[in-house]
């Protein structure tokens, strides 16, 4: 297939924003939107190193890397609108692998309601996609990891390891693991916390991280920015049913320095708290206090309380496997 002839292929009849005044098919797209912060966002994932046919077919490829961009507009506290994608594509990809990226980008995309603007496809080595995404949030609404206080609760959706299990599961196919169907559906085809995020919106201060590289990495980033002291309690920590399944330093293993479960690490004030839960409940979303906040001088570190004490957690972020 030509190029021109796949651009057509994947151009939107109609777009899902009214912000949106034009999209593919002039040398830039335009959208306009008054009265908002734009907030955008760019990843570049290589097949090898974030992904590979041996562990996901092309439409879950797709679908999991604008996921992943969805998910840093829900750390925003932004509503996603639109995106633009580049791939370098690699002679052994058929056309039919390429069209199956595409149509997993559009299910997740038509889930969201956000509209393809732009992007590019060149032949190269290696197949490489790049994602660049585009949302808006209510003027100085934005999230900023640099906005937790002492005396916060820290937070987190979901449960946590569930990705970095499944994608063990699809390395090592160990027979004797059970619910391979919902750790496998955690890693190819995650849910970002937009719905949730947009909720907090009525709240001055929020602090929000996802967490694609682990909780210990991502509380230390939250602690980094904010130059305060974060202290986890270890058995607060949420844990599917299907992650029981592992002995305890497994399920740690997972949880704290497992990757791309795209869920929401936050802070946010004990007087909101139940404001925060109200939210959840109304999104469908679970969401746990994992600990607090507090100013010790320490320029930014992460103690976990375990049963034998009271130990620093290192930023020891998800290891993306080839």
């Amino acid at each position: 297939m030509n190029e021109f002839d796949f651009i057509n292929s994947i151009k939107q009849k109609a777009y899902r924003n009214h912000s949106i005044i034009k999209g593919i098919g002039d040398d830039a797209a335009v959208f306009r939107q008054p009265y908002q912060d734009i907030v955008t966002a760019v990843d570049t994932f290589v097949d090898g190193i974030h992904f590979s046919k041996k562990t996901m077919n092309p439409f879950q490829i797709g679908y999991r890397v604008l996921a992943a961009n969805i998910s840093d507009m829900a750390a925003m506290g932004a509503d996603p609108i639109s995106y633009m994608i580049s791939i370098v594509v690699p002679k052994d990809w058929s056309d039919n692998d390429l069209t199956e990226i595409y149509r997993g980008l559009n299910a997740i995309a038509l889930e969201y309601q956000l509209d393809l603007i732009g992007g590019d496809t060149v032949i190269g080595k290696q197949l490489v996609l790049s994602v660049t995404i585009n949302g808006i949030v209510p003027n100085n609404k934005a999230r900023y990891r640099n906005l937790m206080r002492p005396g916060d609760y820290i937070f987190v959706t979901g449960t946590l390891g569930d990705s970095a299990a499944g994608l063990d599961f699809l390395l090592k196919k160990n027979n004797e693991i059970e619910h391979t169907d919902f750790l496998l559906n955690r890693h190819r085809y995650p849910s970002p916390r937009v719905a949730f995020a947009k909720g907090l919106t009525p709240l001055d201060r929020v602090a929000l991280n996802d967490i694609s590289d682990g909780i210990a990495n991502e509380a230390n980033e939250l602690a980094e920015a904010s130059k305060l002291t974060i202290y986890l309690e270890e058995n607060k920590l949420p844990i599917s049913d299907a992650l029981k399944q592992f002995s305890r330093t497994k399920q740690l293993d997972y949880i704290l320095n497992g990757g791309e479960d795209f869920e929401l690490v936050g802070s946010v004030a004990p007087v909101n708290w139940n404001f925060v839960k109200e939210i959840a409940a109304k999104t469908n979303t679970p969401v746990t206090k994992i600990g607090i906040v507090k100013n010790e001088n320490s320029n930014g570190k992460v103690f976990i309380a375990k049963k034998d004490g009271t130990k620093l957690l290192e930023s020891s972020g998800f290891v993306h496997h080839n």
